[in-house]
């Protein structure tokens, strides 16, 4: 809600043609209470003047974290592709941020996990430097309304049990640390990914990727590729197994093997060359 604020406010300042902004909200229906959330929303949306979407996903009490995270960026997706727009807007803040790369530590993520919550070309996330008490003191100051989510508390969701037994135990000088930890790693994986980035376009052909050169570097250099090709792709729900997979895959599998890499997902292995089959 401090978000749409903002975004409002700094559309009704533009002195060129306003963006236009389109409210998308999920129902994941896992809240008996969650209906009230979309009615706030688009009640709230429609005093902005700005068109409103939703939709339901009925996911019920048991979903997990990451079921509703899919659905959630599915719909987005969609609105995203049926409207036309240049990027989808998330409210994901400072504390997000923390939680989330510590959350993938304990997952045992790889380099990218410490810095997951970042941007993209058509993922914006403008508050991340932004700390979550100072978007309630927005939000209050602004007078705005905003619903709690009661899911929050329920600490059988890891984020949950992070963020209130974990996180919550931090005195300020660690988390300052901590962010600061953040920062200098995401500066390293840009650089990272640069190198990776400018490796792969000297071995691509129409985005199949050369097996003879991957075969020949150093194995974990070989898994760093591997998740560069995927990233360009469009792929990101992957862990480490799938990329020794693939791995193992390119280096001794015969000519025709098909090697899964996701659900609906396969890495197919010819004499010279990968290429990725959805």
């Amino acid at each position: 809600m401090a978000l749409l604020h903002m975004l409002h406010s700094r559309r009704l300042q533009a002195q060129s043609e306003p963006l236009i902004i389109i409210v998308a909200h999920l129902d994941h229906g896992i809240r008996d209470d969650s209906s009230q959330d979309r009615i706030l929303v688009q009640e709230i949306a429609g005093i902005y003047g700005m068109p409103f979407v939703f939709d339901e996903a009925r996911l019920g009490q048991s979903a997990s974290e990451a079921t509703a995270r899919q659905a959630r960026y599915n719909f987005l997706n969609k609105v995203v592709e049926n409207s036309t727009a240049q990027a989808i807007i998330t409210a994901h803040h400072e504390d997000d941020a923390l939680e989330t790369a510590i959350l993938n530590i304990s997952r045992g993520s790889g380099r990218k996990g410490m810095t997951s919550l970042g941007n993209r070309d058509n993922l914006l996330r403008p508050l991340l430097k932004i700390s979550k008490k100072d978007l309630i003191n927005y939000a209050q100051t602004n007078s705005l309304k905003w619903r709690e989510d009661s899911t929050n508390s329920n600490t059988k969701y890891k984020r949950n049990h992070i963020r209130h037994n974990v996180v919550a135990k931090f005195d300020q000088e660690t988390k300052n640390e901590l962010k600061q930890l953040i920062h200098k790693t995401r500066l390293a994986n840009e650089q990272i990914d640069e190198i990776l980035n400018a490796m792969l376009k000297d071995h691509l052909i129409d985005n199949n990727l050369d097996r003879h050169w991957l075969i020949g570097l150093p194995h974990n250099v070989g898994r760093e590729v591997l998740a560069t090709w995927l990233r360009q792709n469009d792929f990101r729900d992957f862990d480490k197994k799938t990329l020794e997979r693939m791995l193992v895959g390119a280096k001794v599998s015969k000519n025709g093997a098909k090697i899964e890499v996701i659900k609906n997902a396969k890495m197919l292995v010819k004499k010279d060359e990968l290429c990725l089959v959805r």
